[in-house]
């Protein structure tokens, strides 16, 4: 189902105060706010069931994207092949947008955190 939506994963605003505080953004520009499963869908796609996951690794490119990599239903492996994740923080003034972190995952892994994070997650469809 092509189409120009997106379905995944709000984040609880509460939640997300309190992980900014943990996570500091390393650029300017504060993202911190979704999980995708699926991009490019109809309005008709179903959303997803699950409604939390754990933060479990962070990655950062050193040139202006950053982000946390969530395990939602046992895995980090998104559908589509890559990682579920949170775009944390970017750069803009260097041209970086949300969508270069699956790149940043994929070139340069990830980072595991010492212990998994608990996240709520409200699933949702972005325009």
């Amino acid at each position: 189902m092509k189409g120009r939506h997106v379905v995944g994963w709000s984040l609880d605003r509460a939640e997300r105060a309190l992980l900014l505080e943990r996570f500091p953004p390393a650029y300017p520009d504060v993202i911190a706010d979704h999980v995708t499963l699926a991009a490019r869908v109809s309005r008709q796609a179903p959303l997803p069931c699950e409604t939390s996951g754990e933060i479990v690794g962070i990655s950062n490119d050193g040139n202006g994207v950053q982000a946390l990599v969530v395990r939602i239903g046992g895995t980090t492996d998104r559908p589509d092949g890559s990682t579920y994740h949170i775009t944390w923080s970017l750069d803009r003034s260097k041209g970086r947008r949300p969508v270069e972190s699956n790149d940043v995952i994929a070139r340069l892994g990830w980072e595991a955190l010492p212990e998994a994070l608990p996240l709520t997650l409200r699933p949702a469809r972005f325009p």
